[in-house]
């Protein structure tokens, strides 16, 4: 994802898949707790105002929208831990296996990092 844009200018932002579809709107950015780099955003979804963990790496800004590089099933069916807490690292750790993507090294953000787990940036539901 884009280095230089503030976690806090993505809430509210509308989010699409890889295929272009709308899947929600940015509600919550979750920062890695040691070193405070935004890892994933929670989209609020259609329906059921259900929230969808995406993660922000790969995912790209484009035109003042997030866009996610899965598709709508995918994210729709991400593990929902609720938005406005803190996330543990076993939860990061279920979001990277949903997403079938690898686990960070030791050092590097993420899981691998430490025990710190994430913290979210305030968000539509604060």
């Amino acid at each position: 994802m884009q280095t230089d844009i503030d976690p806090r200018d993505l809430i509210g932002r509308k989010a699409y898949d890889r295929d272009g579809n709308k899947i929600g709107t940015v509600d919550e950015v979750y920062l890695d707790d040691a070193t405070g780099e935004p890892e994933w955003a929670a989209v609020r979804t259609g329906l059921f105002s259900r929230d969808a963990f995406v993660p922000l790496e790969p995912s790209e800004v484009v035109r003042d929208a997030l866009h996610v590089p899965f598709d709508r099933a995918r994210i729709k069916d991400a593990p929902d831990f609720g938005v406005g807490r803190h996330l543990s690292p076993e939860q990061e750790l279920q979001l990277y296996h949903h997403y079938g993507m690898e686990v960070p090294a030791a050092g590097e953000p993420g899981p691998g990092a430490g025990e710190e787990g994430l913290g979210h940036v305030a968000g539509t539901g604060d």
